[in-house]
């Protein structure tokens, strides 16, 4: 049937109607915040390239946690600011490390928030890698035990999901086999499956120190242009005992999200990165957007795409939104 019989227009003619068909929505127990834990007490430093965020000491990260709690958002993802580092990031392993005592605070203050710990050593290295080097380039199979030794840190720390971000060939399965080893055989693992190596970065790495001193991450980062690729590397990650796959970036690569959902099948994370996050920012601060219909636009096409959850900076604020818009 074509036009005058079909009217598209006729399931848009009101609010009820429209909410009525709505095929997508957006629930704040499918986002996660991330946050930055430091050392010290009452700190609560600001990001200046990331309005709204902050670095946490553990007392103030369990009273920001408490506030995400009680919005309803789903979890929170930490990542470490330590007050040393070394050229390994093995100090990332430390059961008394940044990360870890963040984790023990979190869980006793606020036991129902489901605690995911980032794990890396970008954070913990000197030269800004995420692992130690050979040659000046990340030797992959060094620190394939340095990061099955501070995945088992965290499990230990009480967190409810390790989530490794380095991108190492091999990674997972090593981490899988540290974590059985060690008892844990029920903590999943949200892999890092397809993580690009790019441009939308700059503020994450500014918030946790953790830009490179020198080179780039493109050895062991995935190239923009690649689609194909990312489809092996989801795969490898599953066969090695992946329990959630995420993409990352979220917004340049929806392409991916939506293609790997329909390929696997498998609960799909997308990150809502900080340089998405702070264009959004930086365009609201001048009045050139509506900042909380772009929010949620932005997010309810990750969904769309595929995502079943999507860790964003944003968290709160949308939060807040699908408050008030459950309340009209």
């Amino acid at each position: 049937m074509s036009f005058p019989q079909t009217r598209m227009r006729r399931l848009r003619a009101s609010p009820a109607l429209r909410s009525l068909v709505q095929e997508t929505r957006l629930c704040p127990q499918r986002l996660v915040m991330p946050l930055f834990a430091c050392t010290g007490t009452g700190k609560k430093i600001p990001i200046d390239s990331m309005p709204g965020n902050f670095r946490f000491s553990q007392d103030c990260l369990v009273e920001e946690c408490k506030r995400i709690a009680g919005a309803g958002i789903g979890a929170v993802i930490l990542f470490g600011i330590p007050d040393r580092k070394d050229e390994t990031g093995e100090i990332g392993a430390r059961e008394d490390g940044v990360v870890q005592q963040a984790v023990r605070a979190i869980k006793a203050a606020v036991p129902r928030l489901l605690v995911i710990t980032d794990v890396c050593n970008c954070e913990y290295t000197t030269h800004g890698h995420c692992g130690p080097l050979t040659g000046g380039d990340v030797d992959n199979d060094l620190t394939l035990s340095v990061l099955a030794r501070q995945a088992l840190s965290h499990a230990a720390a009480g967190a409810d999901m390790v989530a490794p971000s380095d991108m190492m060939d091999g990674r997972v399965g090593a981490i899988r086999g540290a974590l059985d080893a060690g008892g844990y055989t029920n903590l999943p693992i949200m892999a890092y499956s397809a993580k690009y190596a790019s441009a939308f970065y700059g503020p994450f790495r500014d918030a946790a120190d953790c830009a490179p001193k020198s080179g780039d991450r493109a050895t062991y980062q995935m190239n923009p242009a690649n689609s194909n690729e990312a489809l092996r590397e989801v795969e490898l990650d599953i066969s090695e005992g992946a329990d959630i796959v995420m993409i990352k970036p979220a917004l340049a690569y929806l392409d991916i999200v939506r293609r790997v959902k329909d390929t696997f099948g498998v609960p799909v994370a997308a990150y809502n990165v900080s340089g998405e996050f702070s264009m959004v920012k930086a365009a609201a601060a001048r009045g050139w957007i509506d900042e909380d219909r772009l929010v949620m636009e932005i997010l309810t096409s990750m969904q769309r795409a595929g995502a079943d959850i999507i860790i964003t900076y944003h968290a709160l604020e949308a939060a807040r939104i699908l408050s008030k818009a459950g309340a009209l």
